[in-house]
């Protein structure tokens, strides 16, 4: 009898901890990148790119994401917006006297807007995928979409009386 309790009781054991581990949360596939990294611009992990960020005032953030990534994936608290296919036209308006870290989701883009400011002569210090900083732990701040501005409507333009005008 006691060898068949035993038995009873290990099975009901063995049971609910096979139980608890089905809900236990699963953690996420690490992500592989299926693409090489070709680009001239060093990538950045999460150590290096929270190093830099200990001397803000030397840096600047130029995120090349859509306005639809930023808001639906977040991103760094500072940067400059603007897509890689502006980027030719904006180098201009691009201070030089600062070291430049190009961000992407997964820092391909990034790494294509790093190699074209290093080829026109600025200081990059890397490429970085927010996506890959926070896998890596690392904190994103949300933008919010502002909302949309009310439309005025065509009866609120005051008409003019012309027979009170007389």
């Amino acid at each position: 009898m006691n060898k068949l309790f035993a038995l009873f009781a290990l099975t009901f054991a063995a049971s609910l901890a096979f139980a608890a581990d089905g809900d236990a949360p699963k953690a996420a596939p690490k992500y592989v990148d299926p693409q090489p990294w070709e680009h001239k611009t060093k990538r950045l992990d999460r150590a290096q790119l929270d190093k830099l960020l200990g001397h803000p005032e030397k840096l600047l953030f130029i995120d090349v994401r859509r306005p639809d990534e930023l808001t639906k994936v977040g991103g760094f608290p500072i940067y400059l917006s603007i897509q890689v296919k502006n980027l030719p036209e904006s180098l201009a308006y691009i201070p030089k006297d600062r070291q430049i870290i190009t961000v992407s989701n997964r820092a391909h883009r990034a790494g294509d807007a790093g190699d074209l400011l290093l080829s026109n002569g600025f200081k990059v210090a890397g490429a970085a995928g927010v996506l890959d900083y926070q896998d890596q732990g690392g904190s994103l701040l949300k933008v919010a979409v502002p909302p949309p501005k009310p439309v005025a409507a065509a009866s609120a333009v005051p008409a003019t009386n012309a027979a009170a005008a007389k």
